[in-house]
């Protein structure tokens, strides 16, 4: 089980809601994929919107935990207020915080992400922080009261998979006590395999999911391929090496003599 902010969650597929063809087709995905945490924007809930109410009530069926976030916030300012109309609306601490720093990569203001993060937790935020690779960054983060890290493996929506699986190697090693869930950059089921073979707590998912052909059978696969991934894992996987080594043993094979 993985425990987040005390909260025991079962699944270690965190699922996106924005995108989807149509609430059918988003109520189906999360049912196959058996998330039980599901991010929405706040964006989404705009006050007095009929479309907004309806998405709100088919989030109250899920029967998931709600994780609200800060898409589309760029300064400290915007994510803190974000946060808390966030907190309001939906009655829980919880907070994916996205400052974004760059509108062409979406990459996030790391400077402003743990100042922001700082504030929140002041005011008694649970933060799911975004952020990059960058360990003197996690390191910030979890000073100031972060307990969960979701590190980019790749842009935002970009489907590129795991861009250095080195810095995440070292992301998991240097927080072995931390829950570290890869957030963006995530496109197909191999590389979610590979990112929890690398010992990663979980993986939040959205574009590669709602943009799929079909979405119900991608949200399947990938919660297939990341239970795979972390039982590889916690097997003991093989590490690669440069020569060929036999599979089939040497001792005992008949051995012949010519007269």
């Amino acid at each position: 089980m993985l425990r987040l902010y005390g909260q025991v969650i079962s699944s270690r597929l965190l699922l996106g809601t924005a995108q989807y063809p149509s609430p059918a087709i988003l109520e189906e995905a999360v049912r196959c994929s058996a998330s039980n945490v599901i991010t929405v924007s706040l964006r989404r809930e705009t006050a007095g919107c009929a479309e907004g109410n309806r998405f709100y009530e088919l989030m109250k069926r899920f029967r998931t935990y709600v994780l609200p976030n800060t898409a589309g916030c760029s300064s400290v300012k915007e994510a803190v207020l974000t946060a808390e109309l966030a907190r309001d609306l939906f009655k829980t601490n919880w907070i994916k915080l996205e400052v974004i720093g760059n509108q062409d990569t979406l990459q996030p203001d790391v400077f402003a992400l743990v100042d922001a993060t700082k504030i929140l937790i002041e005011k008694g935020f649970e933060v799911f922080p975004y952020t990059t690779d960058d360990l003197s960054v996690a390191s910030k983060l979890i000073e100031v009261g972060c307990k969960v890290l979701m590190p980019l493996c790749a842009p935002i929506g970009s489907a590129q998979g795991p861009r250095d699986t080195g810095c995440l190697r070292a992301m998991r090693a240097s927080f072995p006590d931390i829950p570290l869930i890869v957030d963006a950059g995530v496109g197909r089921p191999s590389h979610a395999a590979m990112i929890m073979e690398l010992g990663f707590d979980a993986i939040l998912l959205n574009t590669a999911v709602a943009k799929a052909e079909d979405p119900v059978k991608m949200a399947k696969a990938f919660a297939q391929a990341i239970d795979a991934g972390r039982l590889g894992f916690q097997a003991g996987l093989l590490e690669p090496r440069d020569i060929a080594v036999s599979s089939t043993p040497v001792i005992g094979q008949a051995v012949f003599y010519e007269a």
